[in-house]
Formats: structure tokens, C-alpha cells, sequence
């Protein structure tokens, strides 16, 4: 009773097209900005407040693009490689 059993052919193709992956790091450069233009604001002192931490940047521009860089990584996802 021989057991002539082949190891199974892989494919070798990847999930995503070189398309996705492009979009795939553009969408993480964004999300990477918008963290980078959250941080900071604080204060030397822990006992000072320092109103700098509600300012637009921080507040309304950093998330923004939070979000939009979200966007990119789900379009990126979704885009179909074999289209052209």
C-alpha cells in the first residue's frame, strides 16, 4: 500500500497587484503625517497648561487626514490590480 501523494502545487500569485501595494504605502505615508502633525502641544511644566494643544492642527487637520489616509488603505484593498 504505497501512498504516492505529490506536494500540492502553491500559487505562487500574490493577493494584491503592485497597484494595491502602491496605494497600500501611500495610505500609510498619510496616516504616518497625520499622526506625526497630532503630536506635541505640551508643556514643560506639568502644573502650566499650555493652550497649544487645541489649536486647528492638532484638533481638525491631524484627524482629517487620519481619515483620508483610512480612505486610501480601503481603496487600495478594493481596486481591482487586473484593470487597466
Amino acid at each position: 500500500m504505497s501512498n504516492n501523494t505529490k506536494p500540492q502545487e502553491q500559487d505562487k500569485n500574490f493577493v494584491f497587484g503592485k497597484k494595491n501595494y502602491k496605494f497600500m504605502f501611500i495610505g500609510l505615508a498619510v496616516i504616518a503625517l497625520g499622526f506625526i502633525l497630532m503630536a506635541g502641544g505640551g508643556s514643560e511644566d506639568p502644573n502650566e497648561f499650555n493652550e497649544a494643544v487645541y489649536n486647528f492642527q492638532r484638533i481638525r487637520l491631524a484627524p482629517t487626514i487620519v481619515l483620508i489616509g483610512f480612505g486610501i488603505q480601503v481603496f487600495a484593498i478594493l481596486v481591482n490590480p487586473n484593470k487597466k
